[in-house]
């Protein structure tokens, strides 16, 4: 089938697999460029298929020469419909690993799920015996709770106030107001369920039950903080309770793995283009004034080049980690210099729809997007025949 991007409001529905592999493709050929990593050799990432859990899969296999653990949770192809980009990106990522020698297996399934850790637990005990380093990338907005069963949904609102400012619709350039309520009831309380640390606690308290981590073990989930901008829908917002907790949560993993010399970590990462952050209001304006500033000045990163760095100059130098004042790792220290957001923050107040083509990078905004879908790769023929049925060996 020739397969086209069908959009419904933020989303894309269907995903190119010729163009997640170029992806991948290209991502690795990044991390080949940049030099070997001494970094961990047996590896899970929780959240593997796209984003930031991508990309760190593929610095610890390409990087590290890693095996690496998948888990993600994908919708596979059917007849005449693609699957999601993620399934399409895990299949040509273990395509190029089986070339290149590398183990790796994948599981397809609800990450919060008693079963899917049952099932992650058995695979590690049956290939690996032990891991060296846990990533948690989670992106869900709903999550079932496996103790009680209860089905609980995360929200995006500020807290206290109702919040009004600019925003950028990125298929249109539309800069127009927007006004969102804020939380309410249980909205904060169900937020930090789903998104905050429990989630990550339950994953490594499972591994290590089962004697499954190794000494000197490493865990690293990833958050965000960003501008004074976007800190009321965002920071200090329900996911900024949700992020709190995810940080105060990595203290509790740590004490728990004292006795394997064990570490945990949050690592604040910058602002990118991702399936989430395209649906949360001012995001996509913040994002494409950044990226202007950020690529005149040649310190623009993407996922990979973000993740390669958190490793080769942050987790695996051999030195001590350095952590700001609330024991985080800071990759996002680019993004927030001081000369970067005063400038972002003058942009901000003149930016109308039509200057926005001149003041930010709306199109590298809109490339990044449709990239997630496998759309806009150079050397993919959009108009020939594709082969949608693509599978992942190691699951089927």
């Amino acid at each position: 089938m020739i397969i086209e991007p069908r959009m419904r409001g933020f989303i894309c529905t269907t995903a190119h697999p010729d163009g997640c592999a170029q992806n991948v493709k290209n991502q690795i050929e990044y991390i080949k460029s940049k030099g070997k990593i001494d970094g961990s050799k047996r590896v899970l990432v929780i959240g593997a298929s796209t984003g930031f859990g991508l990309a760190s899969r593929i610095t610890s296999a390409f990087g590290s020469n890693a095996s690496t653990i998948g888990v993600f949770f994908e919708k596979p192809p059917t007849e005449g419909r693609t699957a999601s980009p993620g399934w399409y990106n895990s299949a040509a990522f273990e395509m190029e690993t089986e070339k290149a020698g590398l183990y790796a297996k994948s599981i397809n399934g609800d990450a919060f799920s008693n079963e899917i850790k049952q099932q992650t637990i058995n695979l590690i005990k049956q290939d690996l015996g032990q891991i060296d380093l846990v990533i948690y990338s989670l992106a869900s907005p709903v999550r079932t709770h496996p103790v009680t069963g209860i089905t609980h949904r995360s929200v995006l609102k500020p807290i206290g106030d109702t919040y009004t400012n600019k925003t950028v619709d990125f298929h249109s350039g539309k800069v127009s107001d927007i006004s969102i309520s804020p939380s309410e009831g249980d909205d904060i309380e169900n937020t930090v369920i789903v998104m905050g640390g429990e989630d990550w606690k339950m994953w490594i308290d499972a591994l290590k039950e089962n004697n499954l981590l190794s000494d000197g073990f490493t865990t690293v989930s990833y958050s965000y903080i960003g501008s004074s901008l976007t800190e009321a829908v965002y920071r200090k917002g329900t996911i900024g309770r949700a992020k709190d907790h995810m940080e105060a949560t990595a203290f509790e993993i740590t004490d728990s793995i004292k006795n394997i010399h064990g570490k945990a970590y949050v690592s604040v990462n910058k602002a990118l283009v991702t399936q989430a952050s395209s649906a949360i209001p001012v995001i996509p304006l913040y994002i494409s004034l950044l990226y202007k500033l950020m690529k005149e000045e040649g310190t623009h990163e993407g996922c990979i080049e973000q993740i390669q760095r958190l490793y080769s100059q942050r987790l695996f130098t051999g030195k001590q980690i350095p952590l700001d004042e609330k024991g985080r790792i800071r990759i996002d220290d680019w993004e927030l210099t001081d000369h970067i957001q005063e400038k972002i923050s003058k942009l901000w107040a003149n930016a109308t729809t039509e200057n926005l083509s001149e003041l930010g990078d709306l199109e590298g905004y809109r490339n990044d997007f449709y990239n997630l879908f496998g759309f806009g790769f150079k050397g993919v023929d959009y108009k020939l025949e594709t082969n949608e049925m693509i599978h992942i060996s190691s699951i089927n």
